[in-house]
């Protein structure tokens, strides 16, 4: 069965929960996004109703002084004079309870020749004002002249305009000369008023309305002044609209020239907001252009900020859940590899110990019989035999141990002669590098050392107080130790035991040889047995049988 490599989601554990994270939060601003525009589209469309009804207030404003104006002139056509008690009789009576609908009040400005000023003045002054004068003086090459005769209501503010020559401010005689070849009442530009007490005082302007006699001289009407209503643009703009209705937006009153926007008047502060709208309207013939902004309004609304709220907690919980899910995929993909490995084993360790069991029996069994052929009593061969498994024994707890895994040659060796290592008259030396032996290995030396230490305490160097056994190995080459077994000080072999083979002997040359896949080289030199036996070595790793899991 072919082995299931990893998903998608387990090869990226980290970029899974993050790309899921920055897809949530990518919905989640394109909500606000949309909900943003619509709630732009909704000022939008409010800013463009406020500027419809701040514009048709304005303008029915000016309709209604335009009305005042169209009744001031019929009634002072018919008049041969127009006489300050008959003006201002009919000015009270037109404008009821003082309302002149965001204007100063409604004036008299009389068209005469130059040469007729004096004799104006001298009229005026008899009568109730004494400080009448037309101001500035008329030039030499100026043939006409139209000073303010009267202007109500009376007060200090409206008395400064008394006198004043209209025809000499450009601004003023352009708008009456357009009046006087239209017949319409018709507004001025930004001026100053002549009632502000400085020439820089605040913007206004004025809408006349021309007055022609009755009778008419070389064919046409004679034109013989205008009634006219000055305007303070600021209180124009407050008195003709509902500042309730701006609901916070900001207006202002711009006169278009070609130099540009000059402004006349505003009302609230204008802020800084990208809603704005600008809307030309026309007063009394003369186009103003109005422009009005909503007030400046926070980054998100509420629904956008909860909305992006809600998103933010929404991609946070599914990255947490993604980062969760990806980590436990990994974590039972680990598991379930490990329990594979597990499997595997014990799959091994069952083949090992099946292998283990055969060659112990089958080691059992040649000891067996070969101690039943060299015994010579039941005794003996009961001695013999529990020795030698004794000897296996004590290996295989040294395998146990290291889980079957590779054992020290040291260990092996120092289990074996362990007996004899408790007698302080024994000399023991043992010593060589630290190498390690596989199982079978460890059983045949443990085997081959259990022989020579056997026949060593019954005829040889450790059967006397004298005696001296050294046991030493080292690397000869890559993978193979050389161990010497050495006896000294032990009784003399004479030529006849040399000769004799004993069942230890048979066990070294064949068993353990045949085990070992090396030769063993053993002597019985007269001042001891020397034994020289190549084991093959591994490294420690080699045979581990169990692994922790990763």
């Amino acid at each position: 069965m072919k082995k299931q490599g990893p998903r998608w989601y387990e090869r990226f554990p980290r970029a899974v929960p993050v790309g899921i994270f920055v897809m949530t939060m990518a919905i989640a601003l394109l909500s606000v996004f949309a909900l943003e525009d619509a709630e732009d589209q909704r000022q939008k469309a409010q800013i463009a109703q406020t500027t419809q009804a701040v514009a048709s207030g304005l303008e029915r404003s000016g309709n209604t002084n335009a009305a005042y104006l169209w009744s001031s002139a019929a009634l002072f056509a018919s008049q041969q004079f127009v006489e300050a008690p008959l003006f201002r009789t009919f000015v009270t009576q037109l404008h009821l309870e003082g309302r002149y609908v965001g204007s100063d009040g409604i004036g008299w400005a009389m068209k005469m020749d130059r040469m007729s000023v004096p004799m104006v003045e001298a009229i005026m002054r008899g009568g109730n004002q004494p400080k009448f004068s037309v101001r500035p003086k008329p030039a030499i090459d100026r043939a006409f002249v139209v000073p303010v005769m009267f202007l109500e209501p009376d007060s200090v503010r409206n008395r400064r305009a008394i006198g004043f020559d209209m025809y000499s401010e450009p601004v003023r005689l352009a708008a009456m000369n357009r009046a006087e070849r239209s017949g319409q009442p018709t507004a001025t530009g930004r001026v100053v008023l002549s009632q502000e007490a400085r020439p820089d005082g605040a913007a206004g302007f004025l809408v006349y309305m021309p007055v022609y006699a009755l009778q008419k001289e070389g064919g046409k009407h004679k034109l013989r002044g205008f009634v006219y209503s000055p305007f303070d643009a600021q209180t124009f703009l407050t008195s003709s609209i509902d500042a309730a209705q701006l609901q916070g937006a900001g207006v202002r009153l711009f006169d278009p020239t070609p130099t540009g926007l000059q402004l006349m008047a505003s009302v609230v502060p204008v802020g800084r907001s990208g809603q704005t709208v600008r809307r030309p309207v026309t007063i009394a013939g003369h186009r103003f252009m109005i422009e009005l902004a909503a007030p400046a309004t926070a980054m998100f609304s509420t629904m956008s900020g909860m909305m992006l709220l809600f998103g933010l907690l929404v991609a946070t919980l599914l990255l947490v859940l993604a980062r969760l899910l990806t980590q436990q995929a990994i974590e039972d993909r680990i598991a379930l590899a490990w329990f594979e490995q597990q499997s595997s084993i014990r799959n091994s360790l069952t083949r090992e110990l099946n292998h283990r069991v055969k060659n112990t029996l089958a080691n059992v069994l040649s000891i067996i019989a070969l101690t039943r052929r060299r015994a010579k009593s039941l005794p003996e061969f009961a001695d013999s035999l529990e020795g030698r498994i004794r000897a296996l024994s004590a290996t295989h707890d040294l395998l146990t141990q290291s889980d079957w895994g590779t054992t020290p040659v040291a260990l092996v060796i120092r289990a074996e002669l362990a007996p004899y290592a408790q007698d302080v008259l024994r000399h023991l030396a043992i010593e060589g590098p630290d190498l390690e032996l596989a199982p079978n290995d460890a059983l045949s030396l443990g085997l081959a050392i259990h022989e020579l230490a056997t026949n060593a305490a019954k005829y040889g160097a450790l059967s006397v107080e004298q005696g001296r056994v050294s046991i030493h190995w080292e690397i000869t080459e890559e993978n193979l130790a050389r161990i010497e077994w050495i006896e000294t000080g032990g009784p003399a072999i004479d030529a006849r035991q040399q000769r004799k083979r004993g069942f230890g002997t048979e066990l070294i040359e064949k068993v353990v040889a045949h085990e070992l896949r090396h030769p063993v080289d053993l002597q019985f030199d007269p001042e001891g047995v020397r034994c020289t036996l190549f084991v093959p070595v591994r490294r420690r790793d080699g045979f581990t049988m169990r692994q922790g899991r990763t």
